[in-house]
């Protein structure tokens, strides 16, 4: 596995996310397009924790050796629990951005990480420290899309117009 493409895609995304998220109106980043969809603000509340708790704190878990499961998580909990929707949209964007930093600061620093030590799961079986890395830029294209999409259709929703025009979604 490359991992120098994973870390310098991971930090190509972050003037990506920061381009998509920049300058939103709030109208724009609490409209969803169905009650249970997640609007901007909690997909950048998502990112946010997801950086620091799940990402990151996982592959340093593993890279460590660590034989202790690592920290729990709850994304789709947290989305209540943190009360996502009343946070402060720009305040938490600029927020995830920091730790995207902190983040790559970390991967650049590392001397010779050991990329194959692996947690063992009880359902899923051998984790290794580079499953996570991967996994880490999947997210956030995963997270790129979804942004990309809810845009799209709040594009619709503000001209009601055919985007037809423009090409197949």
């Amino acid at each position: 596995m490359e991992y120098s493409y994973i870390i310098n895609s991971l930090k190509k995304n972050a003037p990506v996310f920061k381009d998509l998220l920049s300058e939103i109106s709030k109208e724009e980043y609490l409209w969803r397009p169905v009650p249970e969809k997640w609007c901007l603000l909690e997909i950048v509340c998502h990112l946010y924790d997801e950086e620091q708790y799940d990402f990151r704190a996982r592959t340093k878990h593993v890279l460590d050796n660590n034989k202790n499961d690592p920290p729990k998580i709850d994304p789709a909990g947290w989305v209540k629990s943190r009360s996502y929707i009343e946070q402060n949209y720009n305040e938490v964007l600029e927020k995830f951005l920091e730790e995207r930093k902190k983040s790559l600061e970390w991967l650049n620093a590392l001397k010779d990480p050991n990329w194959k030590n692996e947690y063992i799961h009880p359902t899923y079986g051998a984790m290794p420290a580079e499953f996570f890395l991967a996994n880490w830029l999947a997210h956030d294209y995963l997270h790129i899309r979804q942004i990309t999409a809810l845009k799209y259709k709040y594009l619709f929703h503000k001209t009601q117009t055919d985007l037809g025009y423009a090409g197949d979604w």
